[in-house]
């Protein structure tokens, strides 16, 4: 039995070996872009931290900011402020502003929103099901959408200013 160990090794190692490089090659060569200004938005259905469910079609009509975020983020933390600043300054015109929290639990959302005065709706995306949808890499990334659904801005990372989001937000309202 001895003289068969080695070879057994060898053979249990290149499984191993051969696994491991199948699955760093796909998540490589089979990840999916994130959406690019002119890409329709990904339909999406998610409920906020009340439970209650929100989709992207029940934002059809009026520009929408969606922004992913994790509370493990410290880009995303710093530019929470500035975006609930913009959205007070919009909303009243007919903007909506909705993040996405990325899989973590409702109650550390809530903290975490509470803690830099984001009032916002949050949405809870457990499964990472519209992450995937909208091809996410980094954190944050933001989406400006037009009243139509068209994607008209990406921003990828952060955070961004309230001038930069203004900027932004200002380009939505001349479509």
């Amino acid at each position: 039995m001895k003289r068969y160990r080695k070879p057994i090794q060898y053979v249990i190692l290149a499984f191993v070996i051969l696994i491991g490089g199948y699955a760093i090659g796909r998540s490589f060569f089979h990840s999916k872009e994130v959406l690019k200004a002119g890409s329709e938005a990904p339909s999406f259905v998610l409920a906020d931290l009340q439970g209650e469910t929100h989709s992207l079609e029940s934002y059809r009509g009026k520009p929408l900011v969606l922004n992913f975020w994790g509370t493990f983020c410290p880009p995303c933390r710093n530019e929470m402020p500035a975006l609930q600043a913009e959205y007070d300054k919009w909303k009243d015109q007919g903007l909506q502003l909705v993040g996405i929290n990325l899989s973590e639990d409702r109650i550390t959302v809530q903290r975490f929103a509470s803690g830099v005065g984001a009032y916002f709706p949050i949405l809870l995306d457990r499964n990472k099901k519209t992450e995937k949808l909208y091809g996410l890499k980094e954190y944050p990334t933001t989406y400006f959408i037009s009243a139509d659904g068209g994607i008209q801005d990406v921003v990828v990372g952060g955070p961004m200013s309230e001038e930069d989001i203004d900027s932004r937000i200002r380009k939505l309202f001349q479509q």
